[in-house]
């Protein structure tokens, strides 16, 4: 199914007594760029995570953000450093026989002397951790592509929509054609009348070029590429998937096309109604820009 490159997910579950919260969220971008926010603790949950990541999403700058709450987790111990305590207290006592002073250290002001309590965090399951993560970033990746899929079905009716328009400005076009070249010929005939003043004049010519401007002017090969690219795109429209970068390919022979048969063009109403062409294919170009 066709998504949008832009959404956004997010999960919460728990590994032990360290509760997890994920969220993701992504924006346009011509390749896949995944960043994951992680404790520095946890450095080790980078690489599994944006392997998940991977599977689900083919193009976009993704930001991962995880947070780790361990407050209600258990595995942090405080050790005491007896020798370094021990050495503070012969520092104070040898302190206070040296200027005569009373001894008045207490355990509260000994705890607060540098290193003497040191937090260590015991060892903890990596392997576990990172599957009870990677679980509850598949729970915001569900759903991130649930959104992305909501939003590319609103690309795909708004790119419909627009072929639609294109359809008709191409059979506005083949209609006026034929017209443009019959009025050049008129033209051509009331000029060679004018300049000879006279009816006597070489109609096998005026023919002939006619012909040559016909032939300069005509865009039927031009019409007949531009129809098959749109039923090319209508194509991939519905096989979704990640075709934004197909689409905006594709996108670039329409214009081609287009500016093709506006150089062509000899006739204040076909020009109006390439720009309107034109117009129309330019923002197909800026939607496909928001799909993978």
């Amino acid at each position: 199914m066709m998504k949008s490159m832009t959404g956004y997910g997010a999960g919460k579950g728990v590994s032990g007594k360290i509760e997890i919260s994920v969220e993701i969220r992504s924006v346009n971008s011509r390749y896949l760029d995944c960043s994951v926010k992680v404790p520095r603790l946890y450095i080790m949950l980078e690489e599994p995570v944006k392997t998940l990541v991977g599977k689900f999403i083919s193009r976009g700058k993704v930001d991962v953000f995880i947070t780790l709450d361990t407050s209600n987790s258990d595995d942090i111990d405080v050790k005491i450093n007896s020798p370094l305590a021990s050495a503070y207290l012969s520092a104070v006592q040898n302190l206070a026989d040296d200027f005569a002073v009373e001894n008045n250290v207490g355990v509260f002001e000994l705890a607060r002397f540098p290193d003497v309590l040191q937090i260590e965090k015991r060892e903890i399951d990596s392997e576990r951790l990172s599957a009870d993560v990677c679980g509850v970033v598949s729970v915001a990746l569900d759903g991130f592509n649930n959104m992305r899929e909501r939003e590319g079905e609103k690309l795909r009716n708004d790119i419909s929509a627009r072929l639609n328009e294109i359809e008709k400005l191409m059979d506005e076009i083949e209609r006026i054609s034929p017209r443009s070249v019959a009025e050049y010929k008129a033209r051509l005939e009331a000029r060679m009348q004018e300049i000879l003043n006279t009816k006597d004049y070489d109609e096998q010519r005026i023919i002939m070029e006619a012909a040559i401007f016909a032939d300069r002017v005509a865009i039927s090969e031009e019409v007949v590429r531009l129809k098959s690219h749109i039923i090319q795109l209508r194509e991939m429209l519905r096989n979704g998937d990640a075709v934004g970068r197909k689409i905006d390919f594709l996108v670039q022979e329409f214009n081609r096309e287009a500016n093709t048969i506006g150089s062509k063009g000899n006739d204040a109403e076909m020009a109006k109604v390439v720009v309107e062409l034109k117009s129309e294919i330019e923002k197909i170009r800026e939607q496909a820009q928001n799909i993978e």
